[in-house]
């Protein structure tokens, strides 16, 4: 689908589809904030409702999507095309920040999207079934290649070798854990499940699609309250400096990237829009357990999710509304 402008003459600002996109996403994330600063939900209670949207509400919606999908029907040009631009962005900044621990995790938080917990939210509203599909596929590999590349980066950087002596064996067993925990974990997993289902041409029963179905979509409300409370309780103003470099590489030049890269792979129309979006997502929560794993930048981490999060926004807005404009 070829882009061209589009114009909404007499659409008030309420009234725009990127407002009614947005606004219920921000408002459900302020009411998680509020709740939060409000003390409705303790701060020790964030893991266990993480849990439950990770473990059971986002496998539900992931398999019951996927399993009305075609594999042939899929489109991976979108998928190279958000690599090509995120990969060599990644390298760069470990560039830029240094071939250390700190570097490689402040890299990957300039470059890992919150596809999950605000993505699938923010484009199910947007873009509906059609646009979920493209960013599903995304996801599905998304964390593997991101996670993977950086634990093989920091392992390099750090020159680690195991007890006995032998170089590279951590090198590989860090690779393969990350791959490892990439594929056998609560997002890829059902997707693949689904699209295997859906290779069958079994309708699923009623009696298993509908319980998936109110699962689903008590996974969109449920994961951005809980970004909300999430956000009440981030330090951020401690580590400013840090926490806006990551965010203005996450939030505004990654999306710059991702949509040149796109153009460049023939990508238009909703696919285009929904690579820009999924660029633009605020911080994902992936970085932190990454941070926390190698115990590295773990407050500043922290402090650059809360801080892209409350910027996203703005800076969501002005993306969606710009491809408003020139995506037909």
């Amino acid at each position: 689908m070829a882009l061209r402008p589009v114009t909404l003459p007499g659409v008030s600002v309420a009234d725009h589809p990127v407002f009614q996109s947005l606004a219920p996403v921000f408002l459900l994330i302020g009411a998680g904030v509020l709740a939060g600063r409000r003390g409705w939900v303790a701060a020790t209670a964030v893991k266990d409702l993480s849990n439950l949207v990770f473990l059971l509400l986002i496998p539900a919606l992931l398999f019951r999507t996927m399993s009305q999908v075609r594999p042939e029907a899929l489109d991976w040009r979108p998928i190279a095309a958000y690599f090509s631009a995120a990969l060599p962005w990644l390298l760069l900044q470990m560039a830029w920040r240094g071939w250390h621990a700190r570097g490689i995790v402040l890299a990957l938080g300039g470059t890992f999207s919150n596809l999950v917990m605000i993505g699938i939210a923010l484009i199910t509203l947007a873009y509906g079934q059609p646009g979920v599909v493209t960013l599903l596929t995304l996801i599905a590999v998304h964390a593997l290649i991101l996670l993977t590349v950086a634990s093989v980066a920091l392992e390099l950087a750090e020159g680690r070798t195991s007890p006995g002596g032998e170089p590279g064996v951590r090198l590989w067993r860090a690779a393969w854990s990350a791959v490892r925990g990439s594929v056998i974990h609560p997002i890829p997993l059902p997707i693949a499940c689904g699209l295997l289902w859906g290779q069958t041409g079994i309708a699923l029963p009623t009696v298993v699609d509908k319980p998936l179905h109110l699962l689903g979509q008590a996974f969109g409300p449920l994961a951005l309250v809980l970004v909300g409370i999430s956000l009440a309780y981030t330090p951020w103003r401690a580590h400013w400096r840090d926490a806006v470099s990551v965010t203005v590489a996450k939030n505004l030049v990654l999306p710059v990237l991702v949509g040149a890269s796109a153009w460049l792979w023939s990508v238009r129309g909703l696919p285009l829009a929904v690579l820009v979006v999924a660029a633009g997502v605020p911080v994902g929560a992936n970085v932190f357990l990454f941070a926390q794993r190698y115990r590295v930048a773990q407050a500043e981490i922290t402090a650059a999710t809360g801080l892209s999060t409350a910027a996203g926004v703005l800076t969501l807005s002005a993306w969606m509304l710009l491809l408003a404009r020139f995506t037909g």
